[in-house]
């Protein structure tokens, strides 16, 4: 059952859950978009036997999290800090995968005192990113008309995600299925396992519950300026990503792998966006070896 922190004024909450070793090396696991803390995860008998405590949120204006309108993409990191603080949790690492990125990458970057390591899968690049010839090339059609109308026509993106969330309360697979025509084989695959459809279900009916907020918020978000430069990130951080991904297109891998120095790259050739899924509990064994190196290595003078 969710639980929730609230905000020192008491105007706002966010709600997360827990799953795995609670002894064990704190995680926050940043969800996708549409999504929600319910998002696809490891077992809690996988999570133990790694020693990850995994903790997820609602973002804001998701689930059960109090709406933030004009919520900025480097927000996360200020979300992510009031969890940890209520949990009591010093240190911690988060991962992000698809529109858990960005905000993975602003936690790395803002709480650099507290992150002892960052994991980014199938993540967009800021869309103002230098030397990016076309953000929008690579990238599927659906993906092109949102992230366009949240730039320019944000009644026409309101009320196409206000339907689509309609749509999903009534089959919260709705959106996988619209997607269907435009997803490389790799992606059908992936996405064709009982178990991971079983958790993009609750995902997506958590996510959309109420409204359309947090996917509203969330596009308006990766299309307008983050609010810090992914080259201010200095944490052990891995860059994941598929070579095939029509979503997040490979060139906002390659424009982030080149702007966060010392990150450790890994680019599937065989692979597209969903496969991010799979892949998470060897990401999250990442994450605690370079937060115990971390932890071990003696500080230079």
């Amino acid at each position: 059952m969710a639980r929730a922190a609230h905000s020192k004024d008491g105007k706002r909450k966010l709600d997360f859950d827990s799953w795995g070793d609670p002894q064990g090396h704190p995680v926050f696991l940043l969800h996708g978009t549409p999504g929600s803390h319910q998002g696809p995860r490891p077992r809690s008998m996988v999570l133990y036997q790694l020693g990850i405590h995994l903790i997820a949120y609602d973002r804001p204006g998701y689930g059960g999290s109090t709406r933030v309108p004009g919520r900025q993409v480097v927000d996360a990191a200020a979300d992510v800090e009031l969890i940890a603080d209520f949990l009591k949790l010093k240190d911690f690492s988060v991962v992000g995968r698809s529109g858990g990125g960005p905000h993975a990458l602003a936690c790395a970057a803002k709480l650099s005192d507290r992150v002892s390591s960052a994991a980014v899968l199938v993540s967009l690049a800021p869309p103002d990113a230098e030397d990016m010839d076309d953000w929008f090339e690579g990238m599927t059609e659906s993906n092109v008309r949102e992230y366009r109308n949240a730039r320019e026509n944000l009644s026409l993106l309101q009320s196409t995600l206000v339907q689509n969330a309609d749509a999903m309360r009534t089959n919260p697979m709705a959106l996988l299925s619209d997607l269907d025509g435009e997803m490389p084989d790799v992606d059908r695959q992936v996405v064709a396992d009982a178990g991971i459809r079983r958790m993009l279900h609750e995902n997506f009916k958590t996510g959309i519950e109420r409204n359309a907020d947090g996917w509203i918020d969330d596009a308006i978000a990766f299309s307008t300026p983050w609010g810090f430069d992914p080259k201010e990130i200095t944490v052990p951080t891995l860059l994941w990503h598929g070579e095939h991904d029509v979503f997040s297109p490979v060139e906002h891998f390659k424009w982030l792998a080149g702007r966060i120095e010392h990150a450790t790259v890994v680019l599937q050739p065989s692979a597209a966006h969903f496969a991010a899924v799979p892949v998470l509990p060897e990401v999250l064994g990442w994450l605690r070896e370079r937060a115990r190196a971390g932890a071990t290595t003696a500080p230079t003078a």
